[in-house]
């Protein structure tokens, strides 16, 4: 049997993330660069974003975040806007869901700007004054099944 040359699988290529649990600074967005809303993944390295200025961008991520850093729909990014396509875009950086948090409290993110927070915060206003899910049953109802 040929020896083994290679230096890994997969998991080997997908990286550690080790920073992940470290705080980082606040990266604010600078002059040719927009806050945006992912709205859905597209594959091939892409997905489809919402930018805070209203308009519905094409973007790219960027080989040094790709396999290393996994965006979902929901997440706020920072992306680069191209000059000579307004309609695409090149993401330069996910927040973190503490991070959006503060963009939102600081005033750079819009109030209606809904942030994915995952389950635990995941009830909406309309859900908490509605009935409830679930249905009680008796004793005698139980005995009558």
């Amino acid at each position: 049997m040929p020896k083994n040359k290679g230096k890994g699988g997969k998991n080997r290529k997908r990286g550690k993330n080790e920073a992940d649990d470290e705080k980082r600074e606040l990266i604010f967005k600078e002059d040719g660069q927009e806050y945006a809303q992912v709205l859905r993944m597209l594959g091939n390295g892409r997905c489809e974003a919402m930018c805070i200025d209203g308009t519905k961008r094409l973007c790219h991520i960027r080989g040094k975040m790709h396999k290393k850093v996994w965006i979902a729909a929901g997440d706020i990014i920072l992306v680069g806007l191209r000059d000579y396509q307004d309609d695409k875009a090149d993401v330069i950086l996910k927040y973190m869901p503490d991070e959006a948090r503060l963009l939102k409290a600081y005033g750079e993110l819009p109030e209606n700007t809904r942030l994915n927070e995952g389950i635990a915060n995941g009830l909406d206003e309309e859900d908490e004054d509605g009935g409830d899910d679930y249905i009680e049953f008796e004793d005698e109802d139980i005995d009558k099944i």
